[in-house]
């Protein structure tokens, strides 16, 4: 049922500010809740993470960073020649720490903030509701280019094994896109079961690789290098301390995703915030571990960047040997860069559901499936990043100036957000806590202005540009929503109801069964009822028309028949007329327009209907103020 003034919906929910962000947490919560008993948070449960199951759905996008992360610090290393790759260990090692620095702060924000958020939350608590919606955009760009990003990169790993994909890469990212999707469609338990054995692969035979070239002795295999050309500059006896603070930005991109299982709380089992502090630092343990022990083995075996090679291709040759491990190393990089995204899909609905609670979204964003599953933020999530893989035509290149850009952004406010929150809280070791989250931020902040300045005529002016328009468009539809509460008087208590005299129209083109259910309907809600018809001038038409009367004569169904007619075919219009004049006649009388319609047994059937439905309802919704209600006719097997 829908309202053209004071709309609402079946579930009975106007759009105003203060709805909630789950039908199930609205005012009759505590009914339904109560009847559904204990089996029905049991069901709840079962469709959310334990902290084995998040590090799966939520970590993938910061596990498949290693796959680049070290190498972004070689690339820019190398332009001081071998000298300059001296300083990765060092680099890497000031990478980890600011890496324990997110982990032990986003424990806390997760303890501090267990409605999830992350970044987003704690700005808006401390630093002002702005600044929240600014680290919300943060989040948000970051989301979606990371998955741009990690299907673009996963692809292309598998079109440089397979050169003859190449021309087909983008057809084979949308594939890709559209199997995680469904995937999380599903629910998020369901996708971290689907990607637990990927990701416990991958991060095995990375450890394992570690494991064996620290220890591994005799001549080193060369063969995945051999015959590429050399990334490494001109030789230097001196590095830059610009250059050791790009490559520290650059290889910052290894920290993409730490801040997902923040911002992803609710969606782990009783005790929520317990289950994700643990999975916050299993994530940082394994990261931190596998980045430094890839920088150690980088300078063990002298390694020198080449072109159309991966620096983890050339490890894994280097401690394995050209032989079948390294094969499992490469198919488990491919696999799981192309899998990245679902970090993304498991974090982003979950912070669009906030932001639609808060009022700065459609509260569509808010609505969760059965599967506990915010659907609308995985679709719409899913329809950007799309767009993304066909504008850059599966080509990462394209996409990765982009990307980072976002995240620093969010650390770097998260972080800022926890100094005042220790500030104004000041538990036992409160300096202690603030003064580490204020070197973190202090250091985010300036990667953040590093990579932006480095990257801007790359592309990154996009981010810059796309940022403040994402903060405007937030601000628009918080404002939107603060002028309809105002209308409908949230907030404040109501007159009493008054009871007044009702007049209920039914469009109607035939006898049938669904005619005989539209009309006892129409006399159980409504004082007075009304059919109405819209004929045509075409010969065959007025004799069906006329063929109507006659049957409705014979039936006498106790209703008057109304003849609306009409030089066009479309009962949109007629009807909306009429409806509207019958307002102006009766203005002491609720008009409500009951339109019967049938819904099919099988989905694919609903596409042989004929829409008239939903034509008059958008005529009377656009043109007058009477209540609309479409009474579905559920075709079932056994004709009842």
């Amino acid at each position: 049922m829908a309202m053209r003034t004071g709309e609402t919906t079946a579930a009975g929910q106007g759009p105003g500010p203060q709805e909630p962000p789950d039908p199930a947490a609205g005012p009759g919560a505590a009914t339904a809740a109560a009847g559904a008993g204990a089996a029905g948070a049991e069901s709840g449960e079962r469709h959310r993470l334990t902290a084995l199951q998040g590090l799966a759905a939520l970590s993938l996008d910061a596990m498949a960073s290693v796959a680049y992360g070290p190498e972004s610090i070689v690339l820019v290393l190398a332009a001081a020649g071998a000298y300059g790759l001296g300083f990765t260990l060092p680099v890497t090692v000031a990478i980890a720490a600011l890496l324990a620095v997110l982990v032990a702060s986003y424990r806390q924000v997760i303890a501090a903030f267990p409605d999830g958020g992350g970044s987003y939350a704690v700005a808006v608590r401390h630093l002002g509701r702005r600044t929240g919606l600014v680290a919300a955009a943060s989040l948000i760009l970051d989301y979606v280019l990371n998955v741009a990003v990690s299907v673009t990169a996963g692809v292309a790993a598998l079109t440089s094994a397979f050169p003859s994909l190449h021309g087909e890469r983008t057809w084979i990212c949308l594939g890709v896109l559209v199997l995680v999707t469904a995937v999380n469609l599903r629910g998020v338990v369901d996708s971290a079961k689907a990607f637990l054995v990927p990701t416990a692969v991958f991060v095995g035979s990375v450890l394992t690789m570690v494991a064996v070239g620290l220890f591994r002795d005799g001549p080193v295999s060369t063969e995945t290098a051999a015959g590429h050309a050399s990334a490494l500059g001109d030789g230097a006896t001196a590095v830059g301390a610009l250059l050791l603070l790009k490559a520290f930005a650059a290889g910052c991109s290894a920290l993409t995703g730490v801040e997902a299982v923040a911002n992803a709380v609710p969606s782990f089992r009783a005790p929520a915030a317990r289950r994700a502090q643990r999975t916050e630092v299993a994530l940082g343990v394994l990261l931190g571990v596998m980045l430094i022990g890839l920088s150690v083995l980088i300078g063990r075996f002298h390694l020198q960047p080449v072109e159309g090679v991966t620096v983890l291709a050339q490890l894994a040759d280097a401690s394995f040997g050209h032989n079948a491990a390294f094969y499992v190393v490469q198919f488990a990089t491919v696999v799981l860069l192309a899998l990245a995204a679902n970090t993304s899909f498991g974090g982003l609905p979950v912070l669009m559901g906030l932001l639609a609670r808060d009022n700065h979204l459609p509260h569509v964003f808010a609505l969760k499936a059965d599967r506990q599953v915010h659907r609308h933020g995985v679709v719409w999530l899913a329809v950007v990043s799309a767009a993304l893989l066909v504008f850059s035509g599966g080509d990462a290149n394209t996409l990765v100036p982009l990307f980072a850009i976002g995240v620093f952004v969010g650390f770097t406010l998260c972080q800022a957000g926890m100094v005042r929150h220790w500030w104004l809280e000041r538990p036992a070791g409160w300096r202690a806590k603030a003064l580490l989250n204020g070197f973190g931020a202090s250091l985010t902040a300036v990667s953040a202005v590093v990579v932006t300045a480095t990257k801007f005529t790359d592309g990154a002016w996009l981010v810059v540009v796309a940022l403040p328009l994402l903060v405007l468009a937030f601000e628009k539809v918080h404002r939107a929503y603060a002028r309809i509460g105002e209308r409908l008087g949230l907030g404040r208590v109501p007159g009493p109801p008054e009871r007044a005299r009702s007049l209920v129209v039914v469009p109607v083109s035939g006898l049938s069964l669904l005619t005989c259910r539209a009309l006892t309907a129409a006399r159980s809600l409504g004082d007075e009822v009304l059919a109405v018809t819209v004929t045509h001038p075409a010969p065959e038409e007025r004799r069906a028309a006329e063929a109507l009367r006659r049957d409705w004569e014979l039936w006498d169904p106790g209703v008057e028949l109304v003849d609306l007619p009409s030089p066009s075919r479309s009962p949109g219009r007629p009807v909306s007329g009429y409806v509207r004049a019958l307002a102006e006649r009766r203005p002491d009388a609720q008009v409500t327009v009951l339109i019967p319609e049938t819904e099919p047994e099988r989905l694919w059937q609903r596409m042989l209907q004929n829409q008239r439905g939903s034509v008059v309802a958008h005529a009377v919704r656009r043109d007058t103020d009477a209540v609309i209600c479409r009474l579905r006719f559920r075709i079932t097997p056994d004709g009842r």
